[in-house]
Formats: structure tokens, C-alpha cells, sequence
């Protein structure tokens, strides 16, 4: 009870601060518009202030920091010095990575935290890639796009490691969300960087199959779809996508169910426009699609998907009307 009495003090009152003289905020003579600081807020700040011009690194100084990133995360300068302390004191980096958490827990966007965290781990090495990548899982199950999080898991496999379950990891995310798109992200960023997978071109054949069923089980979800055209980046293989036929497969059959077809037009045209030579079916699936508020569809089977695409993704219209006057005259 005392202790708990001693850390409600004001460090003005506390005995262990008495030698410390604090060091006001200088905003000038003439502040325009002065900041209403709480009275603990800022006696906080006056003290840490007067340790870090005197560069104290002591465990009371290492406990200050913790006060004052407690009362503002983002004060990057206290960061700083803490890192500065921490490597001074020697102390066990391991509870620092628990201080980090608890932090986390109420501000898992704040820049400064994910530099420090990183920071502590690559100090710990490799030790340390199964307990970041379970922090960033913990972050992902609550908030599965937290950019930071995605940033620091890709960071963990390439500076420590831990690939080894990384593609189950994706396709468990997937699975609960297929419309996950950072999920999409991470499992192309394992197929193409993982050293025990053998890189993209040993595992197109798996992912193609994959994505396929991904597309044909919800053609309106774009994700899919840009990871399609992701298998053939590698040295930008476009001769390879084109004729690769499961892509236009893909299409004709979302374009025959007559629904959701978006995606599957945007690709069939981006196909043509690299040299695919459409059978006779596809242009039976595209007439099939016309309605009544689209004139005769043109005999150029890019021009007339531009149109369909036209009407039916209208908030993107005026998009589709500039790929028309960009089309080559050959198609």
C-alpha cells in the first residue's frame, strides 16, 4: 500500500527526486495559444526534462520514461533515451518486450512502439521470431489490417525467421475472411520470399489452383484477382499470363454464371490488350451480357466489354471510357 501511495505522488513530493531540479517547458515570453497541461503531466515532463539534459541513465530515470510514455506514446525523444538507458543498465530486454505490450494494448498504431519493438528484437536475435510473431498474431486478431503489425511480421521472417509456418498462418487468416486482402498480401509475400518454398515459379501451379477456387467461390471479391495476375510478376512474365489457360477459363466461366462479373471482364480485357486470341465462346458470354440500355455491342469484342464495364461499374465510368480511347486499333 505504501508503494502503491508513493506512485501517486507528485515526483515533486517524492524523496528520491528531491535532488532534481525540473526543468520547465520553454514556449517563449509571448506563448500565442499556451497548452492547458494537466499539473501531473507537466511536472512529469519538467522532471524528465532535467535527466535527459543531464543524461541520466539510471534505474530511476528508466522508470521515468516508462511515466511519461504511460501519459504520451508518441513522444518519440523519450523513446529515444529510454533505448539509451536500456543499454546502459544491461537490463533484461525480454520485460521490455512485455512493457511494449501493455502499451500496444491500448495503441496498437503508434509508430514509436513498433521502432522500439523492433529494436528490442533484433537485440534478442533470433530467440526472439516466435514470441514477435505471436505479439503481431495477437495485434491481427483484433485489428487483421493494422499496417504496423503486417510490417513488423514481414520484418521478423526476413531479419529473424520463422517462415516455416507462415503460409499456414495465411491461409487460416483467409479462411476466416477470404476478403482479407492484407492476408492475400502476406501469402504472396511468402511464396515469393520464403527459402524453403523455392520461390514463385514452383509454387504457380499450387496457387493458381488455389486462387481459381478463391475466385469462382466469390468472383466479386478483388483480392483474387490481383494475386492471378501477381503468379506471372516474376521478371514480368506477361506472355506467360496470357497464355496461361487458366486464366481465361476462370473468366468465361464467372462470365457464363452471368453474375459478379466485374473482375472477370477487367481481366478478359486486360488479356486482350496483351495479345489474347479469344475463341468463339467468349464473345457468345460478352453478347450475352448485353442489356437494354447498351446499344448494339461493338464487333470489337475489347470495345465492347469497355461498354458493359461502362454501365455496370459506373462509379469507375469515366475510367472505362479512357481504356476505350486508349485501346490498340488491331484488337
Amino acid at each position: 500500500m505504501a508503494s502503491d501511495l508513493q506512485d501517486q505522488l507528485l515526483l515533486s513530493k517524492r524523496v528520491e527526486w528531491s535532488d532534481v531540479i525540473p526543468l520547465p517547458q520553454d514556449d517563449g515570453p509571448n506563448p500565442v495559444v499556451a497548452i492547458a497541461y494537466r499539473e501531473e503531466f507537466r511536472e512529469t515532463m519538467d522532471y524528465f526534462r532535467a535527466i535527459y539534459r543531464a543524461d541520466e541513465r539510471s534505474p530511476r530515470a528508466l522508470s521515468l520514461t516508462c511515466q511519461v510514455i504511460l501519459m504520451n506514446p508518441g513522444n518519440y525523444t523519450v523513446w529515444h533515451f529510454r533505448r539509451l538507458i536500456l543499454e546502459t543498465l544491461n537490463v533484461d530486454l525480454r520485460e521490455e518486450l512485455d512493457f511494449v505490450q501493455q502499451i500496444a494494448s491500448g495503441n496498437s498504431k503508434n509508430y514509436q512502439l513498433w521502432h522500439h519493438r523492433r529494436w528490442v528484437a533484433e537485440k534478442l536475435g533470433t530467440d526472439a521470431a516466435l514470441n514477435e510473431l505471436n505479439f503481431t498474431k495477437k495485434i491481427l486478431s483484433v485489428d487483421a489490417k493494422n499496417y504496423h503489425a503486417w510490417s513488423h511480421r514481414q520484418w521478423v521472417l526476413q531479419a529473424l525467421g520463422g517462415w516455416e509456418d507462415e503460409l499456414d498462418f495465411c491461409h487460416g487468416l483467409l479462411k476466416e475472411d477470404i476478403y482479407n486482402n492484407s492476408a492475400w498480401n502476406q501469402r504472396y509475400f511468402v511464396i515469393t520470399r520464403s527459402p524453403f518454398l523455392g520461390g514463385l515459379k514452383a509454387m504457380r501451379d499450387s496457387e493458381m489452383r488455389y486462387t481459381v477456387e478463391a475466385i469462382l467461390a466469390n468472383p466479386e471479391n478483388e483480392s483474387p484477382w490481383r494475386y492471378l495476375r501477381g503468379l506471372y510478376r516474376d521478371r514480368d512474365d506477361t506472355e506467360g499470363w496470357v497464355n496461361d489457360p487458366e486464366i481465361p477459363s476462370v473468366c468465361l466461366k464467372v462470365l457464363r454464371a452471368k453474375s459478379n462479373y466485374i473482375f472477370a471482364l477487367s481481366t478478359l480485357l486486360d488479356l486482350l490488350c496483351n495479345g489474347f486470341q479469344p475463341s468463339r465462346e467468349f464473345r457468345d458470354a460478352i453478347d450475352a451480357l448485353g442489356t437494354s440500355d447498351i446499344n448494339q455491342l461493338d464487333s470489337n469484342l475489347a470495345i465492347a466489354i469497355c461498354s458493359i464495364l461502362e454501365k455496370v461499374d459506373s462509379s469507375r465510368a469515366n475510367y472505362w471510357r479512357w481504356r476505350t480511347s486508349k485501346l490498340p486499333l488491331a484488337l
